[in-house]
């Protein structure tokens, strides 16, 4: 790629999707790009970002954007955090909601293995699962055909999946593993560009959006940080990463004490106290 092209490459992603990408990051650009030039029946990479340019193509124009939007994605990241949602946050919001479902929506959910996480936790404790709404949603459309496909490689599986659970929750088939169809069918998948107007997802009690704002221009992170917010319901709950703040975003939200990356509406935080 010319540094022309990763310009124009990274612009579009900051103006299609809020992303920050480094043009001067030459082989990122061309290791994510190389195999959409491929799966479009270019030549070379150059090809691809001159009809890019040249006519600005919509369903290529997403295909480079996309491309760049794959996030890194690991079964369990930052256990202590998944451990804390069930022993603590989610048995709270279950006793606040009475008859209603906790509404979990997982923002940026990449290939699925954070939200499945969840999910796992939850299929091993049915009275609670039982309380809860799984929502997941990501920008590339293959990541999220691979999310709901629900293979992964002895790679993904060996990255924080414990093997008791990869035993119970997963068969071999081939060089892959199978997570189990009773997870899988317990999430519901869209997809969703962060940037756009999300009041159409409707109201959660707990969003998961971890380590995805870091990867965002300065205004679009203010921005998608806002529209979470203002999507949680009374007593709701955000999750960002460990070391991920809500600095100079203005929402009702509060840090929750000892808890590094959550964030509540005040009666939340008061009844955490």
């Amino acid at each position: 790629m010319t540094p022309f092209d990763r310009e124009v490459a990274a612009r579009l992603c900051a103006a299609r999707a809020g992303l920050r990408i480094d043009p001067d990051k030459a082989y990122l650009l061309e290791s994510r790009l190389a195999p959409v030039a491929r799966r479009e029946g270019f030549a070379s990479l150059g090809e691809l970002m001159q009809v890019v340019r040249d006519r600005g193509e919509e369903r290529l124009v997403w295909a480079v954007v996309e491309a760049m939007a794959v996030s890194e994605s690991g079964f369990f990241r930052d256990p202590e955090v998944f451990d804390a949602l069930v022993a603590e946050t989610l048995p709270a919001l279950v006793r606040a909601r009475g008859d209603q479902p906790v509404r979990i929506w997982n923002a940026a959910c990449g290939t699925g293995q954070e939200v499945f996480s969840l999910a796992m936790l939850l299929e091993e404790d049915p009275a609670l699962g039982a309380r809860v709404e799984l929502f997941a949603s990501d920008l590339n459309e293959r990541s999220l055909e691979k999310a709901q496909a629900g293979l992964y490689s002895q790679f993904e599986v060996q990255r924080g999946l414990p093997a008791r659970r990869l035993l119970r929750h997963f068969e071999k088939r081939d060089e892959m593993f199978a997570l189990s169809p009773r997870v899988r069918q317990m999430v519901r998948w869209r997809r969703v560009n962060l940037t756009e107007d999300l009041g159409r997802m409707g109201g959660f009690d707990l969003i998961l959006c971890r380590h995805v704002a870091g990867g965002l221009t300065e205004a679009a992170r203010v921005s998608v940080l806002k529209s979470l917010a203002g999507l949680l319901d009374p007593g709701g709950v955000l999750v960002l990463g460990r070391s991920e703040t809500l600095e100079g975003v203005r929402t009702a939200l509060s840090a929750l004490a000892g808890r590094p990356g959550l964030f509540a509406h005040p009666e939340a935080v008061r009844a955490a106290a």
